[in-house]
């Protein structure tokens, strides 16, 4: 564990020091994220603008969602595009077959060599948008701290899934657009699930779990969300995670290097 940790370090200081050779495109994301977010608080406006909730859900709850939603982005955007979107290259350019001789997990190398700063604008765009919905909802500590429990599962999930997609890259490799799919399902996540017709509703509860990385944290931190719901999200997080390992596994089979 030790030497993961070491390498951690070693990977991150790196990469956070060539992405600061062009600190405008701080600036640049920053902007991009402050104009992503509008929008998604314009589209949630428009619900909302002459009376209409989403059931059982008022302004201030809907916006923990959405902040939730930014959080995830930011989340992603840090760390998890900047490493598994490049799983497709390094299959295509021969390169994995460096990686996979290093003493360490082919796994861990391809999902933290990097990090991109870029994306720290949506961690803490998501963070403003939840504290001031919670100040407005008078929320305490213990309603963020219970929500942080849920949360993790779900970026877990999120890895979990962004990883997967990543791997099939193994089989097709001109899949640069993979992750976007992803991405657009994701979308849904900005509101409230019950914002959604049943059939959607069970779709992204059960096919698509997007209902685990927004909508359970927010009633966590709320204070209304079952027990089981919670314990369901550790359990799907757990069980993804196990699969990506395996999966992985099961994808370099097929890997015949390129040298072959």
């Amino acid at each position: 564990m030790q030497k993961y940790v070491r390498v951690l370090k070693l990977f991150w200081s790196t990469a956070i020091a060539a992405e600061l050779e062009y600190r405008l495109n701080f600036l640049i994301a920053a902007l991009s994220s402050l104009t992503n977010l509008a929008g998604s608080l314009f589209s949630l406006f428009l619900f909302y603008q002459k009376g209409y909730t989403f059931r059982g859900w008022q302004w201030e709850e809907a916006l923990i969602v959405l902040g939730i939603f930014t959080l995830l982005q930011g989340f992603s955007a840090t760390f998890l595009a900047p490493n598994l979107n490049r799983i497709v290259r390094h299959v295509q350019d021969g390169t994995l077959d460096f990686i996979l001789l290093k003493p360490i997990s082919s796994q861990f190398w391809l999902s933290s060599r990097t990090i991109s700063p870029w994306g720290l604008p949506d961690l803490v765009f998501g963070l403003i948008i939840i504290f001031y919905a919670g100040t407005r909802l008078h929320l305490s500590i213990g309603n963020y701290s219970a929500s942080a429990i849920p949360l993790v599962f779900g970026f877990a999930i999120l890895y979990s899934l962004w990883f997967m997609l990543g791997a099939t890259s193994i089989w097709f490799v001109k899949i640069y657009n993979v992750t976007e799919v992803l991405r657009g399902l994701l979308e849904a996540g900005r509101f409230p699930i019950v914002a959604y017709p049943t059939a959607y509703r069970f779709f992204f509860t059960f096919v698509v779990p997007v209902a685990f990385l927004t909508t359970i944290p927010a009633e966590t931190m709320l204070g209304r969300t079952h027990f089981s719901w919670i314990v369901g999200a550790a359990i799907l997080a757990v069980v993804l995670f196990l699969v990506s390992q395996r999966f992985w596994r099961f994808a370099l089979r097929f890997y015949t290097s390129a040298s072959s």
